[in-house]
């Protein structure tokens, strides 16, 4: 039988947790992420400075909670709009996957640029962090997309420039040679041109960028999207 009083510990602590990770994308949305640390949050939540180092040692340790939190949760949104669509439709996979990323984003601008904008000050991420975990989900989804498109979008892509290995970063080759042997190097040029695409147009409408040119961004992101799988000849 459980301990209902070590339960209601760990409920408690979670719970404290969980309100220091708030606070600390507070402050962030309210004066950058140079704004995160654990005396102002301390000070927040009426704890003594030593309490809370009892849930994070150090502002680091909280920084990397929180990027892997928010990088896990929007890769799970993704993934689940992705599934939601058969496999045999690899264009409306790549159109679920941006639209949930979109999605994601405006509900959560904080943790968007977090992971894809403002650098933390002096914050260095571990080698092998829940962040980099969630990142590397990421790539290799976005590369399963491409890589189930590319009998399609080959065609299309084969008077760009001609792609070699020695173009990318070996431990990208490596991972794609191993989990992804059919996708040559101009899939995995195309592969980042869908990244930087969705990112590109996301990037903008976070900062705020389009607000003085545009009333619905929504309509600007599906177009370059829709029109992006479109010339590959995966949706008409």
């Amino acid at each position: 039988m459980s301990d209902p009083t070590t339960s209601r510990r760990d409920r408690l602590r979670a719970q404290t947790s969980a309100e220091i990770k708030a606070i600390a994308m507070q402050l962030m949305a309210d004066g950058g992420p140079s704004a995160i640390s654990l005396r102002a949050i301390a000070r927040e939540m009426g704890m003594t400075a030593s309490a809370i180092y009892s849930y994070f040692a150090t502002r680091d340790d909280l920084i990397t909670t929180l990027i892997g939190d928010v990088y896990t949760s929007a890769v799970d949104a993704a993934e689940a709009a992705r599934d939601a669509v058969p496999e045999s439709d690899p264009g409306a996979r790549i159109m679920a996957w941006v639209q949930a990323m979109r999605a994601w984003a405006l509900a959560n601008p904080e943790g968007f640029r977090l992971i894809y904008g403002d650098p933390v000050p002096g914050y260095r991420p571990p080698d092998d962090g829940p962040g980099q975990q969630a990142e590397r989900r990421a790539c290799s989804a976005l590369l399963g997309l491409v890589d189930a498109a590319w009998p399609t979008a080959r065609g299309r892509r084969s008077e760009g420039r001609a792609y070699d290995w020695a173009d990318f970063h070996p431990d990208l080759v490596a991972h794609v040679r191993e989990d992804f042997p059919d996708l040559p190097p101009a899939g995995v040029a195309m592969t980042l041109s869908v990244w930087g695409r969705m990112h590109g147009l996301l990037a903008l409408e976070i900062y705020g960028h389009l607000r003085t040119f545009i009333h619905d961004p929504a309509t600007v992101y599906h177009d370059e999207m829709y029109d992006f799988t479109a010339s590959l000849g995966l949706v008409s």
